[in-house]
């Protein structure tokens, strides 16, 4: 059985993940499991930097802290919203855009203000997802996924969390808020980086099935 940290305390994010691993005879923990674990600053300028960076440093927790039972994996991902208008903002600074508090009702508001601002519709977007995957303090996968859309007149949507409902996806007609989860897997880019390191975790079991 493989032990995966997948490092996350994001309920909508884990519930997506466990889906997608569901085949696999793996041990999933999460941040909540790790005991007094401070966040890393996030400090890169991609999100294949800040998703290696955070993978890096919760392995190293992993590795003093005997409750994470033998984690041998450890998973983590950084994702965001990515507005061409907007020169690429919020970008890496999704999860903190305008401040670390702040609602996506707020967030929401300050995108439409500038793009108003600054560009005429359609106001084409991504949602970028850039997977790591450390062992024993080397990486050893890494991937990344992109979907594309635009950005919709307004939020519209209850499915999904973070920016889902302002992001239109025009092969479904509809923003990512109101498509189910299931349906979001196929489609998402988070579902996309999970699905290949799902594909790249049951080759590895497959070379060596014991591995606990």
């Amino acid at each position: 059985m493989a032990h995966l940290l997948v490092a996350t305390s994001n309920a909508g994010k884990l519930s997506e993940i466990r889906g997608i691993l569901k085949h696999l005879t793996v041990k999933i923990n999460t941040l909540p499991d790790l005991r007094h674990t401070q966040e890393p600053e996030e400090t890169a300028a991609t999100f294949a930097g800040n998703a290696r960076l955070k993978a890096l440093h919760y392995d190293a927790a992993t590795q003093a802290d005997p409750t994470t039972d033998h984690t041998r994996y450890t998973v983590a991902d950084d994702s965001g919203l990515v507005i061409d208008a907007l020169n690429g903002e919020p970008g890496v600074q999704s999860a903190r855009f305008l401040r670390p508090d702040a609602t996506y009702t707020e967030r929401f508001s300050e995108i439409y203000r500038r793009l108003n601002e600054v560009h005429p519709r359609p106001w084409e977007a991504r949602f970028v997802c850039s997977l790591a995957v450390v062992r024993s303090g080397t990486v050893v996968y890494e991937t990344s996924a992109t979907v594309e859309g635009h950005i919709a007149d307004t939020p519209s949507g209850t499915h999904g969390f973070g920016y889902d409902p302002i992001f239109y996806y025009s092969p479904s007609r509809r923003t990512l808020g109101e498509i189910d989860q299931h349906a979001k897997s196929r489609i998402s880019h988070r579902g996309e980086a999970f699905r290949r390191f799902a594909d790249w975790l049951e080759s590895q079991l497959q070379i060596n099935p014991i591995n606990s």
